[in-house]
């Protein structure tokens, strides 16, 4: 059964990271292999996989689902230097609390950017001989991989400007839903229940005043660009892209650019899908996510086949 979003909310664990409170989801088949890393988006949190939940713990050994810190049911600090870094760090700690040795990424948009960063960790920790946590396989849905393609919403920009603070606090429920839904397809945008779960996550806690403060991932992607889109292009590590295209923030034009740059690219377009595939189009999202890890496991060396 999908689960609900009390249940989401109630069944939630929880661990310290920098002497915060961290909410994570957790399930699976049972086992240790393979372990799934579920990395949700801005502004939103791990609620954005529940619609997949049920079929990817079949799946998956392990499905691991934190809301970073700043979203969802986590803390939310009003002194806090939030980065991607540290985001990443976050997820890093999950794992290796959890004991975790290698495994999988699904991630979305923010989200897409901390999988990039823990690719790149991936790939320094493998030159140097260490295999002590194993990046096996990254999918990406609608985010902002390459700066340059990025097109931030009118709030965003103004998020990002010294008014930025100001208008963090002064945010309604009615101008983040108008805001929040242009980003959806015309045929598969949120309705009211949605919405109001979506405006929960990112206002309880004190969310509304640290918005500004998050924002500043999209300077950050252009800071590192070297280093998060260059990890893309050099990797081994098995990659595939779903995309929404009618996004106007990251759709068909971003999957152009990463088609130029990203050698044998794997992309998946849904037809009249926006910015939330997973939460637009569940299932047209799992079929390409599991097709994508049945040629992992194909291709892998001790398959039968």
């Amino acid at each position: 059964m999908t689960p609900t979003f009390e249940s989401w909310r109630e069944q939630g664990r929880r661990f310290s990271h920098r002497g915060h409170p961290i909410f994570w989801q957790a399930g699976g088949s049972g086992g240790e292999d393979p372990t799934l890393l579920c990395i949700h988006g801005f502004p939103t949190a791990s609620w954005d996989w529940h619609a997949l939940w049920q079929v990817l713990c079949r799946h998956f050994a392990r499905v691991l689902a934190p809301d970073m810190i700043g979203f969802g049911w986590s803390a939310k600090p009003a002194s806090y230097q939030y980065s991607i870094f540290d985001q990443a760090d976050l997820h890093e700690h999950l794992l290796r609390s959890q004991g975790v040795g290698s495994y999988h990424i699904l991630a979305h948009d923010y989200g897409d950017t901390v999988a990039q960063e823990l690719l790149a960790r991936h790939e320094l920790r493998r030159a140097a001989g260490d295999t002590s946590l194993v990046l096996q396989s990254v999918c990406l849905l609608n985010g902002g991989l390459f700066p340059e393609t990025h097109r931030p919403r009118p709030v965003q920009k103004l998020l990002l400007s010294p008014l930025g603070p100001l208008l963090a606090v002064l945010t309604s429920q009615r101008s983040f839903a108008r805001s929040f839904s242009a980003v959806f397809g015309n045929s598969t945008r949120p309705d009211a229940l949605e919405l109001q779960q979506f405006w929960e996550l990112f206002s309880n806690g004190g969310g509304k005043r640290i918005a500004h403060k998050l924002i500043g991932y999209i300077p950050e992607r252009r800071a590192n660009r070297a280093r998060w889109v260059g990890v893309l292009q050099t990797t081994g590590v098995p990659l595939r892209v779903i995309d929404g295209p009618v996004d106007p923030v990251s759709g068909a034009h971003m999957v152009e650019r990463y088609r130029e740059l990203v050698p044998n690219p794997d992309t998946v377009l849904l037809p009249g899908i926006g910015h939330y595939p997973q939460v637009e189009d569940p299932d047209g999202t799992l079929q390409a996510f599991l097709a994508f890890h049945a040629r992992i496991a194909a291709a892998a060396p001790n398959h039968p086949g």
